[in-house]
């Protein structure tokens, strides 16, 4: 997976697989919306969610994009953990 943070020139922070990236758009899958809870944890809800659930790829035009960056990686694991058909065993210590 590519995981990347976009902020959205309407102001939301999008996280998403990075499928293509092309000239004046990108490609992305699983698209998520990072908000406040208000306890300060983030919550995440789908991007489009009026999309077709068998649509999991969307096309973004760049012009839209105030910028993209590297996501932290306890969040690459949620968001991998969330999106991935094989489950993996969370990452513990053995004592």
């Amino acid at each position: 997976m590519n995981v990347k943070v976009f902020r959205m020139s309407s102001g939301e922070d999008v996280v998403a697989d990075v499928l293509e990236d092309k000239e004046d758009s990108l490609v992305i899958m699983n698209p998520i919306v990072a908000f406040n809870q208000g306890d300060g944890r983030l919550g995440f809800a789908p991007y489009a969610p009026l999309l077709k659930r068998e649509e999991k790829e969307l096309e973004i035009n760049k012009k839209w994009i105030v910028y993209t960056a590297n996501v932290n990686d306890e969040l690459v694991d949620q968001y991998e953990e969330m999106f991935s058909p094989l489950k993996t065993p969370s990452k513990k210590l053995i004592l």
